[in-house]
């Protein structure tokens, strides 16, 4: 079974005309998941919000206050990207409420996976800041609500987009290993493969930075050499995934060369390091509406066992040698395998 929690309707992050992280997306990810003929396998989560005391468990307080303040007298601009309205504080919550119950189900049933479709995005939300259209580390509370009952969480990031958000919360957090594929240079600038955790999880941080035309295969790669063995060693009892589609080749914010092929490849390898029941997708990032509808539908199709695959997976990019040199860097940093 797949717990969907998505609700569209109630949507009210209104980030104004012409902005890429349209209302659009949600839908354009369902439309996917009933295109890979996943219908009957769909349990839909109840909406709700995430309590002040779940946010707190990565967020500032002063930080919560001023957003829910700033919403609820209009919104406008939190910086040159990220906008709020006076609807995005109830979807924000939403979303993290949404990936709680996601968890929660998965846990109560011990079987299925969980996809959860909600925006705003959260991976690049610090602790006390809104940034790169995140107002909330959705992920971020999700992963440290397991981790306050005792699980070992791993949370795999392929977003194009660094999570600096992610990576800042559990930097030095030994409950959880953050690991990202992301394009380099691009926004938000961090993400070095010299940035592998702070002294209580010293190796806990997997940054894979690939350059602009990186194929699936350099991925996957990447996933093969680096991810898979640092997740074994790991053990994690929990995985959630930041699941941005905006590496596609066709979206317009980024220069990866990704296809939906290439997004089942990676859930996967998900499914390999998580153990039974407890895999969760969370949307982030993706702006092209048909490559986001192409991928979600992948990633759900391989997730429940299906070979949905609207495109074939791609090779042939650069980024081999980056990731045999980020290798090369872990083991010299005594994180090896």
């Amino acid at each position: 079974m797949l717990y969907l929690s998505a609700h569209p309707a109630l949507d009210h992050h209104d980030t104004g005309a012409g902005h890429p992280e349209r209302p659009e997306r949600v839908p354009a990810a369902l439309a996917g998941i009933r295109r890979a003929g996943l219908a009957d396998a769909l349990v839909e989560l109840v909406p709700r919000s995430a309590t002040r005391a779940e946010l707190e468990l990565v967020h500032d307080p002063s930080y919560l206050v001023l957003l829910e303040d700033f919403c609820e007298a209009g919104g406008g601009r939190l910086d040159a990207d990220t906008v709020a309205s006076d609807g995005s504080w109830a979807a924000a919550l939403r979303a993290v409420g949404g990936a709680l119950e996601a968890v929660k189900a998965l846990t109560a049933s011990d079987d299925g996976t969980a996809f959860v479709a909600h925006r705003p995005p959260g991976h690049h939300a610090t602790a006390d800041q809104a940034m790169g259209f995140c107002l909330l580390n959705t992920v971020a509370v999700a992963a440290a609500w397991l981790a306050e009952r005792g699980e070992r969480v791993l949370v795999l990031d392929w977003d194009v987009h660094h999570g600096n958000g992610t990576q800042a919360i559990f930097w030095d957090d030994p409950r959880v290993l953050y690991v990202s594929t992301h394009q380099s240079p691009l926004y938000p600038g961090t993400g070095s493969v010299e940035a592998t955790g702070g002294p209580a999880a010293p190796g806990l941080t997997v940054n894979l930075p690939v350059p602009p035309g990186a194929t699936g295969d350099v991925l996957q790669y990447a996933y093969e050499e680096i991810v898979l063995p640092a997740a074994a060693s790991f053990s994690p009892t929990w995985v959630l995934v930041s699941s941005g589609f905006d590496a596609h080749r066709d979206d317009p914010l980024a220069h990866l060369a990704l296809s939906a092929g290439d997004f089942a490849d990676l859930a996967r390898l998900a499914t390999e390091v998580a153990p039974h029941g407890r895999l969760a997708f969370v949307m982030e990032g993706g702006y092209d509406l048909q490559a986001i509808s192409m991928s979600a539908g992948a990633v759900a199709s391989v997730a429940l066992g299906g070979k949905y695959r609207p495109e074939p997976a791609t090779s042939g990019g650069p980024g081999r040698q980056v990731v045999e040199n980020a290798r090369k860097v872990r083991d010299a940093l005594g994180f090896g395998a």
